[in-house]
Formats: C-alpha cells, sequence, structure tokens
C-alpha cells in the first residue's frame, strides 16, 4: 500500500470535484447493489497516465450537460479491499488501473480500461466519456 501522503492529493483531485469515495467493501455495496441509477467508478491510482489522462478526462466528462447520478472512486494500492470489490462489479473485465466504468440500474455499461487511458489525451478520452452519458444517463 501506499502512504497516504502520497496518495491525498491524486485523492483529493477527484473529491474536489464532487466525487465520493468508497474505501470499504460495504461502501461499493451499498451503491453498486442498487438497481436504479447511473454511477461512474473510477478507480484512481499514482501512475502517471492516472495524473495526466484519467482524472483529467473525467473531471472534464462530468462538467457535460449529462452524467450520472452518482460519481465515485476507488483508490488502487490504498483502499484494497474497496478496490477489488468494486472490480467484481466489472467482472469478466481484468483488473485494469485507472479505469473508468460506467453502470445503469446496477448493470456495468462501460468500461474504459489502462490501455484505453494510456497514451490518449484528457479531451479524448472525456469526449468517450461524454458520448457514454449522453446515451446512458
Amino acid at each position: 500500500m501506499y502512504p497516504e501522503e502520497l496518495v491525498k492529493p491524486m485523492r483529493q483531485d477527484l473529491v474536489t470535484a464532487g466525487f465520493s469515495e468508497l474505501k470499504t467493501t460495504e461502501d461499493v455495496d451499498q451503491l453498486l447493489s442498487q438497481k436504479t441509477g447511473t454511477t461512474l467508478v473510477v478507480v484512481n491510482s499514482v501512475c502517471g497516465c492516472a495524473a495526466a489522462n484519467c482524472r483529467p478526462a473525467v473531471k472534464i466528462a462530468v462538467q457535460n450537460g449529462k452524467k450520472p447520478d452518482n460519481l465515485t472512486t476507488v483508490f488502487a494500492g490504498q483502499d484494497a479491499d474497496a478496490t477489488k470489490q468494486a472490480r467484481n462489479y466489472m467482472l469478466p473485465y481484468p483488473p485494469s488501473s485507472p479505469s473508468i466504468a460506467l453502470f445503469k440500474d446496477g448493470q456495468l455499461v462501460h468500461l474504459l480500461e489502462r490501455h484505453h487511458i494510456e497514451g490518449r489525451d484528457a479531451q479524448t478520452i472525456a469526449d468517450n466519456l461524454v458520448d457514454a452519458f449522453n446515451e446512458v444517463c
């Protein structure tokens, strides 16, 4: 696990943008077991593509006219149990950090894995998310 002092600014980057943190398996289950509404889950990470691409992209995307009902995040390498539980809801996709998952009525409907994030600019990723929000939310 990473030291909290290291990840605190990375956590705050999304929290100040309106995302709530899911830190326990109970937090994850309580939210993702809901069968109504839309939820965005960002699997946050200390990696460079999270800082340069993922976090900026989701912050841009949620400024769209349509956005998910719930904006949430888990932190890989820090909140291990919560991250593992969130990834269980993302099956059959393999674990990926960072990643961005969109759920509607309790079902995974859109997922961007690390290979969709790494090497793409934040605006391109945001455009992909906005398209998904416009279709699902």
